[in-house]
């Protein structure tokens, strides 16, 4: 995307209300404008970066990156995963085969559960960091996690070294 086009705009529209002061508001508005085309291209990058970040929040968990080339700014869009179509004939009953919805795709379930306050604390920050809200960011989260793990086989660990014994101990 060339900003020239915009910053041009800008630059004619300064002008146009320059001629109303007279030739020497019209020349001091000349030499504003040629010092100005930075802070306008800065503003207009701004404005395309906050937009980038809002369309991001909605396209969870895809994303739009604005991207600088030399005096041109591009988008790069990361749709969200596509879900493979399901296959007909028999289920596996041990799996869940159904598609992870999203939150458009219908009602919205509440659930509550208890984690320690120092991962509480690093979720909101992950959150903050991201521009998004704890519940956008755990719904990302929660989305990728199911999507990754094959149906029925819990998802695979990075090995630590000796064995893991995971479960509740009376």
């Amino acid at each position: 995307m060339d900003l020239t086009s915009y910053v041009d705009s800008l630059r004619r529209e300064l002008a146009g209300v320059a001629e109303l002061g007279g030739e020497e508001v019209r020349a001091l508005a000349e030499r504003l404008t040629g010092s100005m085309e930075s802070a306008f291209r800065l503003a207009l990058l701004e404005a395309l970066s906050a937009a980038a970040g809002e369309i991001t929040r909605d396209l969870a968990p895809g994303s739009v990156e604005l991207r600088l080339r030399g005096r041109e700014a591009n988008f790069v869009v990361a749709p969200p995963p596509v879900e493979p179509p399901l296959q007909a004939g028999p289920v596996d009953s041990g799996a869940d085969a159904s598609p992870v919805p999203d939150a458009e795709d219908g009602p919205v379930s509440r659930i509550s559960f208890r984690l320690p306050d120092q991962l509480k604390s690093r979720i909101e920050e992950a959150a903050n960091r991201e521009g998004l809200s704890v519940n956008s960011w755990l719904v990302r989260a929660a989305t990728a996690a199911v999507q990754s793990a094959p149906p029925g086989r819990p998802a695979a660990r990075a090995a630590r070294g000796g064995q893991r014994y995971t479960g509740w101990v009376r």
